[in-house]
């Protein structure tokens, strides 16, 4: 059934937070151009779809309103997220799941890119890297804030950054720091706080988990297999105590030979067998999902000979699948002393659910896309990409948690046209498409299907849904 009325009632909702009349009519086009079944989803792709006829001037137009037009990200997210969020039912259970994903790249020139670990590609590569914050329920989740990671020699380089148009106010930040940031930024913005979540990228900082605790957040993140841990009795040293009257008093609290913590992949080998019940957690494609945890409380040991007082205890939560030789998972969680495993376990498992957010991101709505090489651009473009994802993602809920498609037939192109810069007898060749995209995986999920689309009888553009 169309539903071409309610698209325009959401892309208006979000014009108002444009700032300027004159952008709403180049939003809206390239908005819905990301809504069209085609291939490639850069500025001429649009453009070509937006007027056949007028290629060029439309070109300049879109280029315009994504790279030069000053507009708020930010303002626009918001007007998403407030779109989006009723139908998330948050009141049922919230999370705020951080993460960065990789755009690979050619060349040096784009903005931020450098050679640094690719998520997509699963290892070191040319590319960019933003980091994300998604608002998430059990009904289904949406990047709420985004932006782009830029490496110190990218953030130290003033021609660079002049060239990229990177704002003064723009330093060097790790990526724990931007996604703190973005999780300040959502708590002072009135989000409804979740549980935060997060892979060991982000967990494994002590400064991240710190600082969710200062900001009185819950957490379930992942940690590496050497991160120490005390357990049980087994605590750091008291101060050691002096007589002498000079000096400071020690404060500090030590470790000693024989008494120092243990990693946490040490500890879960010691684990007896009963330790590791099998949890599952939801519903799969085919079957429950379903693997052997153990969780137990312990105290992080992060060069706590720099502290004077013990940190909290927490939940240490280790996944050990029947299969494996060795565990594959690890968390660290404050949740409360008696939550229970299946609830620790499904509450650490929620951080998958973004995997297919940026599956359908940049194979569907061109989130990869963008060729330009500014600031502004990248980010205008992720976040009219997100604007349009956040559409389908309502559209989705309305209809019960489906996985319906929300998608626009493409516009008719004259015959012969061919984009600027291609040749005109080039014959295609399989072997040789540069607008393939990338696989992304995920150890617990099945690779989502594409996105149906309907043919209408007629050629003219409207949403369908199967």
């Amino acid at each position: 059934m169309a539903n071409l009325a309610e698209y325009e009632r959401y892309m208006n909702r979000l014009c108002e937070k444009l700032g300027h009349a004159d952008r709403r009519a180049g939003f809206m086009e390239y908005g819905r151009g990301l809504m069209l079944p085609i291939e490639r989803k850069s500025v001429e792709p649009l453009a070509a779809h937006a007027d056949p006829w007028h290629v060029s001037a439309k070109h300049q137009s879109l280029h315009h309103m994504v790279a030069k037009s000053d507009w708020s990200d930010e303002a626009v997210l918001t007007g998403v997220r407030e779109w989006v969020s009723p139908a998330l039912k948050l009141e049922k259970g919230c999370y705020w799941i951080v993460d960065d994903t990789g755009f690979p790249k050619r060349g040096e020139h784009s903005v931020g890119v450098a050679r640094q670990y690719c998520g997509q590609l699963g290892k070191q590569d040319n590319c960019q890297v933003a980091v994300a914050l998604s608002l998430a329920s059990a009904q289904g989740s949406l990047p709420i804030a985004f932006r782009l990671y830029l490496p110190e020699e990218w953030a130290s380089d003033k021609a660079r950054r002049e060239k990229a148009c990177v704002p003064a106010e723009i330093t060097f930040a790790t990526k724990r720091q931007i996604a703190l940031e973005q999780i300040r930024a959502a708590k002072a913005a009135g989000v409804p706080v979740g549980i935060v979540l997060g892979d060991a990228g982000y967990g494994n900082g002590v400064e991240f988990r710190e600082g969710l605790r200062e900001l009185q957040l819950k957490y379930c993140v992942g940690v590496q297999p050497s991160t120490t841990v005390w357990t049980g009795e087994l605590a750091p040293l008291p101060p050691k105590s002096t007589k002498s009257k000079r000096g400071r008093p020690v404060s500090r609290l030590r470790r000693a030979a024989g008494h120092k913590p243990v990693s946490v992949k040490d500890l879960a080998s010691q684990l007896p067998r009963r330790a590791w019940p099998t949890v599952g957690w939801r519903d799969g494609s085919n079957a429950r999902l379903m693997s052997r945890f153990a969780a137990l409380r312990v105290r992080a040991a992060h060069q706590d000979w720099r502290r004077s007082e013990l940190r909290e205890e927490e939940w240490l939560v280790i996944e050990w699948p029947q299969s494996e030789s060795e565990p594959v998972h690890y968390w660290l969680s404050n949740l409360p002393a008696n939550t229970t495993l299946r609830t620790l376990v499904s509450t650490a498992m929620t951080r998958w659910r973004i995997e297919r957010d940026y599956q359908e991101l940049k194979q569907e709505f061109g989130l990869s896309h963008y060729e330009g090489r500014g600031w502004r651009g990248f980010h205008h473009h992720a976040t009219l990409c997100i604007a349009a994802y956040g559409f389908l993602v309502s559209e989705r809920l309305k209809g019960g948690g489906s996985k319906n498609s929300a998608r626009s037939e493409a516009s008719l192109l004259p015959e012969g046209y061919t984009p600027r810069g291609s040749r005109k007898n080039a014959a295609p060749h399989p072997r040789f498409n540069l607008n393939a995209s990338l696989p992304v995986g995920s150890r617990h999920r099945t690779a989502a299907r594409s996105l149906s689309l309907l043919r209408a009888a007629d050629h003219k553009a409207h949403f369908v849904t199967q």
